[in-house]
């Protein structure tokens, strides 16, 4: 995870070149928005009737860096729409012109010497174990942990002009989220190790090409265009859909013999569950379905 008090701060006082350009710093800093007069939750939610849960990072003075309390908030979010029957699928976005720059500097301490082992507050752990599909609406920059959380989405949507960048090696922070092994299973060894090793920023538009973001769209439409896959796979079966997540994220840790036994064992006790009446009412479901027009994905 890394540390990121305040973007372009830090990287004015470091004189650190992560290619980019000095303009786009500043115009970030200059549309941060200005001090709200009532105090807003860091993390909010909202559940729409569809069954959408929206979760937002909402810093966006600080372009979304994180401290400790909003890393268990979050965390916290996600925990409670999986349990949550009326939620089918979560999209996750950040306030403002960043998804999220990091670590707070400021709260550094309290993060990387806070209970690591604690999975309850762990929002990377958390998103790991949410049966519900998550779609990432990625914005401006997504910086290490800001990178790190968009990694544990299941589907991108990126903004054109977004950038997604490590700067672990940059200030010496060992990553613990996942970035070290799920970006070289993405997008490749040799080009997750040059993006790493030389703190390169990945555009939305590589990324799209490398396989790491699925839809590249005007910033403006980023939470719409998110918002729509999130409600494409609702208008499937739904418990279909968490079961096939989880067999898809299960055969990814496993060898493709064992990830295909996997597969068939899963389909076997599926089937071998399933009662009379849910076998009709999936026979109905089919049937129903067959006038219904094809999604637009």
């Amino acid at each position: 995870m890394p540390p990121c008090r305040d973007l372009s701060s830090i990287l004015l006082r470091q004189h650190v070149s992560l290619s980019l350009s000095l303009s786009e710093i500043a115009a970030a800093a200059k549309e941060m928005e200005p001090p709200s007069t009532e105090a807003e939750p860091l993390i909010l939610v909202r559940k729409d009737p569809s069954g959408v849960a929206h979760i937002v990072i909402n810093r966006p003075r600080s372009l979304n860096s994180l401290t400790r309390s909003m890393m268990v908030d979050l965390a916290g979010a996600f925990r409670s729409l999986d349990a949550d029957d009326s939620v089918g699928a979560i999209v996750l976005s950040g306030a403002g012109r960043a998804f999220c720059s990091g670590v707070d500097l400021t709260a550094a301490e309290a993060v990387f010497k806070g209970d690591v082992k604690d999975e309850e507050s762990d929002t990377v752990c958390q998103m790991g174990r949410c049966r519900k599909p998550i779609i990432g609406a990625i914005t401006g920059f997504a910086v290490t942990a800001g990178f790190e959380i968009a990694l544990a989405c299941d589907v991108l949507v990126a903004g054109r002009g977004t950038k997604f960048i490590d700067t672990h090696a940059r200030f010496g922070i060992f990553p613990s989220w996942g970035l070290s092994q799920k970006l070289s299973r993405i997008i490749g060894p040799n080009r997750a190790r040059e993006v790493s090793l030389t703190a390169t920023p990945i555009t939305a538009e590589m990324a799209e090409k490398w396989g790491l973001v699925n839809h590249v769209v005007d910033a403006d439409k980023v939470l719409t265009k998110a918002t729509e896959v999130a409600e494409a796979m609702l208008r499937n079966n739904r418990d279909l859909v968490l079961r096939y997540k989880a067999v898809i994220n299960d055969g990814l840790k496993l060898d493709l013999s064992h990830a295909l036994a996997l597969e068939k064992a899963r389909a076997h006790d599926y089937y071998d569950g399933m009662s009379k009446e849910q076998f009709q009412m999936m026979q109905k479901f089919i049937s129903g379905r067959k006038s219904q027009p094809s999604s637009k994905l």
